[in-house]
């Protein structure tokens, strides 16, 4: 009997030690504005890698400083479990007052109170900005949230693996038969993947059906993105024809070895196990930071030679919570956010190209070499790419994602044929928008 009690006694302390953990990065319950000293409480949240949470956590202690009344509840989650709890969240109207999203707001607009009477009346200083960089946070008339900076897809690769097979380094005119050409070799003359992880449903449909040219894209841009852009089915099979060429030959992970990935510090490009990989062009700190070495990015491949093969759009933004109880101060601390020069330097950019004038030129002239790169390269794109893309997510990104995923996985594992999955996955997609 006392041998249970002791079993007990420590499964206890376990749960209270495990029970602190977990509150240590949220310091509210969640549901009053006030904490327990009478200060005025904001939630917040966000999603990204290490490098992302431990700048912004400075920062918020840094704000708190400067407005001793305020105090800022913060959680940060990966990708998808971000957006696992902010369903739950938006079912119950419970979200966080300020919460970072990107560009698959549609399916959270009951969700974002409309920033323009807070940028009319000054609460949010948008005076260091342009219309052109607003416009990327815009739907119809209003202003959802204010861009963390400006971004593009990318492919992130380690020069020095490219010199020790012998392979030059790619260039922003370089196709996807040259890409698979290079992953090939890679893989034959180093044995380890050529390529680590694509975001399959981005690079094979809405980006990819983009780089055919023609005004076609996957969602059609004059509809909000609820109908498809294009009637040729035949246009995803190449992707899922290369995907499943790489995966047989040994220079792309299978189903198994992507599980293994659980966010990007653990990519194979990072633990030296692959030549490249697909990252939102912010992400190049972070990849960098992890793998303690020099990491180049380069420009997605393209489909046909006079079509850009990539675009920029906002990287994420800063949105305030249709059901928050101090908007107010939430939007003087978005403004604060995206504006003051200390806290974006302690930021850097991570999160993409900052749009304000002076915290992109401050940025610029004393940046290192990681976050240089980021803003040239964002520049490069801006230049060259796609200045007609669609990036807006569709309402039913999710439901038509997974069944490409669903049809990619058949395909890379021999159960059905490219060229069949496409023709379910268009015939899917179109039945899906037509609801």
């Amino acid at each position: 009997m006392k041998s249970w009690q002791k079993i007990l006694g420590i499964v206890l302390v376990i749960v209270a030690v495990g029970a602190l953990a977990v509150n240590h990065f949220s310091k509210g319950d969640g549901t009053s504005t006030k904490t327990k000293d009478g200060k005025t409480k904001i939630t917040m949240a966000w999603w990204g890698a290490q490098t992302r949470h431990d700048a912004t956590v400075k920062v918020i202690k840094m704000y708190e400083k400067l407005h001793p009344k305020i105090d800022i509840d913060y959680e940060f989650y990966d990708f998808d479990g971000y957006f696992t709890k902010m369903n739950t969240l938006q079912a119950s109207k419970t979200v966080w007052d300020v919460f970072q999203m990107g560009n698959n707001y549609q399916t959270y607009l009951s969700s974002i109170q409309p920033l323009n009477k807070y940028i009319k009346d000054g609460t949010i200083d948008v005076s260091d900005t342009s219309e052109q960089y607003l416009k990327t946070t815009k739907y119809n008339k209003d202003q959802l949230g204010i861009s963390n900076g400006a971004g593009a897809y990318a492919i992130a690769y380690d020069p020095s693996i490219f010199k020790k097979a012998g392979i030059p380094e790619p260039t922003s005119d370089w196709t996807w038969d040259e890409f698979e050409d290079i992953a090939l070799k890679i893989h034959k003359k180093l044995g380890i993947y050529g390529f680590s992880n694509f975001d399959d449903f981005i690079a094979g449909a809405t980006v990819g059906v983009g780089q055919y040219g023609k005004g076609q894209e996957f969602f059609d841009k004059a509809s909000d993105s609820k109908k498809l852009g294009f009637k040729n089915a035949k246009l995803l099979v190449p992707y899922l024809e290369m995907r499943k060429k790489l995966v047989d030959a040994g220079a792309y992970p299978d189903t198994g070895a992507i599980a293994e990935i659980k966010d990007i510090e653990g990519d194979y490009l990072v633990t030296g196990k692959a030549a490249m990989t697909w990252i939102a062009a912010n992400q190049i700190t972070s990849v960098t930071n992890a793998s303690k070495r020099q990491i180049k990015m380069v420009t997605l491949p393209k489909r046909e030679k006079d079509v850009p093969a990539v675009s920029v759009s906002s990287a994420q933004m800063m949105c305030i919570a249709k059901n928050s109880k101090v908007k107010k101060e939430a939007a003087k601390f978005i403004s604060w956010f995206e504006n003051d020069l200390k806290a974006n330097k302690i930021l850097n950019a991570e999160r993409g190209v900052p749009i304000m004038t002076k915290v992109r030129n401050e940025l610029s002239t004393k940046a290192d070499p990681t976050t240089k790169q980021l803003i040239d390269y964002v520049d490069l794109v801006g230049e060259i790419g796609n200045k007609n893309a669609n990036n807006v997510e569709s309402p039913y990104n999710n439901e038509i994602k997974d069944h490409y995923i669903l049809l990619l996985q058949q395909v890379v594992a021999g159960e059905m044929k490219p060229d069949k999955a496409a023709t379910e996955l268009y015939k899917f997609a179109k039945e899906k928008t037509q609801e």
